[in-house]
C-alpha cells in the first residue's frame, strides 16, 4: 500500500506526469507550499510509488476522451489517499468512475471565465463564483461519473471541475498550475490541505 505512516507528519504529494506542458509548475506549486514532492511517468508500476498523502494527475497531449487511455493512472486511482486529477487526468478519472468525455464542440485554449457551481466545493473555497482560468483541451468531460457532482462549469464545457462525495477526488478541466488562472494558488492550498485532513483521519 503506497499510504504513509501517520508517523511522519510531513506531507507527501507527488505529480503523475502524462506529458503536460506544464506539469513542471504542478511539482512547484506544491514545493512552494512545503509538500514533499516529485515527478513521475505515468508508466511507473503503482508498486514502485513511494507512500504518499496524495497523487496530481497532471494534464497530457493524450486524446483520452477519445482513447480512454492514460499509462498506469487506473492503477494509482486504486489508492486510498486524495487525488486532483488536471486537464487529461481529469477526463480519465471521469471515464475511470462512469462519466462520459468526448471531443469538445468547441475547444478552448486561452483565458476563459468559469462559474463555480453551489460554492464550488472543496478545491474551490474561498475563491469567487465567478474567475478567470487557462484552458488548454480539446476533450473535455460531458457528464460527470456516478456519486460526484459537478463543481464548476463555463459557457462551453459544462463540467469544468467535479468532486466525489466522498471528498477524495477531484477533477479540474482547467489548468490551475498556469499563472492566468488568477485563484489557482489557493486550488493548490485547498487540495494540500484536503491531504491533510486525510492524513489526520488515518
Amino acid at each position: 500500500m503506497c499510504i504513509r505512516d501517520r508517523g511522519n507528519t510531513s506531507l507527501v504529494i507527488d505529480v503523475i506526469d502524462n506529458g503536460g506542458q506544464w506539469t513542471h509548475r504542478e511539482w512547484r506549486m506544491l514545493r512552494y507550499l512545503g509538500v514533499d514532492t516529485q515527478i513521475l511517468p505515468n508508466n511507473t508500476p503503482l508498486s514502485d510509488l513511494r507512500p504518499v498523502d496524495g497523487l496530481i494527475l497532471s494534464g497530457g497531449a493524450a486524446r483520452v476522451g477519445l482513447t480512454g487511455e492514460l499509462g498506469n493512472c487506473a492503477e494509482y486511482l486504486t489508492l486510498d489517499v486524495p487525488i486532483l486529477g488536471i486537464c487529461a487526468g481529469h477526463q480519465f478519472m471521469a471515464a475511470h468512475y462512469g462519466g462520459e468525455t468526448a471531443e469538445a464542440p468547441k475547444p478552448e485554449f486561452g483565458a476563459a471565465t468559469i462559474t463555480l457551481v453551489d460554492g464550488g466545493g472543496t478545491i474551490f473555497e474561498g475563491t469567487p463564483s465567478e474567475q478567470t482560468v487557462w484552458e488548454s483541451h480539446n476533450d473535455e468531460v460531458t457528464q460527470a461519473p456516478p456519486g460526484y457532482r459537478i463543481t464548476a462549469l463555463s459557457g462551453s464545457c459544462p463540467v469544468q471541475g467535479m468532486e466525489n462525495e466522498v471528498g477524495d477526488r477531484f477533477g479540474l478541466q482547467f489548468h490551475p498550475e498556469v499563472n492566468d488562472s488568477e485563484h489557482g494558488a489557493r486550488m493548490f492550498e485547498n487540495f494540500v490541505a484536503a491531504c491533510e485532513r486525510a492524513q489526520r483521519a488515518r
